[in-house]
């Protein structure tokens, strides 16, 4: 093996673990920096993006600005948004080099997800179309915040224990944060006449994560893209 492709995985490993500590103090801009730089189309969103993770050290903050600064454009992001039917779908835009994914989620009438957790990476959602409701929950038995209530080693989960913490609309342009160290959430369209579009970045990527089904049971569920640049996966590939 190459000492290039070698330095090239320590220093992945290495902004893995900075990026997956940083959720334990990171909460969330609430608007963007005030000398951070303009963003004036999702290519440039992209590009800067890519600019960020070139670092071991990635600048959360600036992500977050990032972002916040783009102005959601119809005709940048429109051929990514492929549409189920059935279910909300996951559209894959940039992988990141491995280091993040930015992703296009559509929002069918009245989809929603289950609660999930994010795999101890850092969940960044953008609104670009419609509105979205956010609903988060504590994170039951996790490390750090035990509650007192009872363990259930099996994945059982006591159904006082998946506890709502919070309620907040996402509307156009808005940026919402979350991971683990802040709870579970559950993502809906709220609107039974309208679709929704949301763009979301994830750091690390992930490729499974916890879902907390009605039933109060803890399983894991793969992670799979509906389409990738804009062409829809075939099964194999998802």
């Amino acid at each position: 093996m190459a000492l290039s492709k070698i330095d090239s995985e320590i220093e992945q490993v290495d902004q893995e673990k900075y990026l997956r500590q940083a959720t334990s103090y990171y909460q969330a801009l609430e608007k963007p920096l005030k000398y951070g730089p303009a963003v004036d189309s999702l290519p440039d969103l992209i590009a800067a993006l890519h600019r960020e993770f070139e670092s071991n050290y990635v600048n959360i903050e600036m992500v977050n600005h990032l972002l916040l600064s783009y102005k959601s454009n119809p005709r940048e992001w429109r051929k990514y948004a492929k549409f189920d039917r059935y279910s909300y779908t996951r559209n894959l835009v940039d992988a990141g080099n491995g280091k993040f994914n930015l992703l296009i989620l559509c929002w069918g009438e009245g989809h929603g997800s289950s609660v999930h957790d994010h795999a101890d990476s850092h969940c960044f959602m953008k609104m670009l179309k419609g509105d979205l409701r956010e609903k988060r929950y504590e994170y039951p038995n996790r490390s750090g915040r035990d509650t007192g209530r009872g363990h259930h080693p099996d994945g059982e989960i006591d159904s006082r224990e998946l506890v709502e913490i919070g309620e907040t609309p996402i509307a156009v342009n808005d940026v919402a944060y979350i991971n683990d160290n802040l709870g579970l959430h559950r993502v809906e369209n709220p609107s039974h006449s309208d679709t929704s579009v949301s763009l979301h970045l994830y750091c690390p990527p992930f490729d499974q994560c916890s879902v907390f089904q009605d039933s109060q049971k803890k399983t894991t569920a793969k992670v799979t893209f509906w389409s990738k640049y804009g062409v829809r996966t075939k099964l194999n590939e998802q």
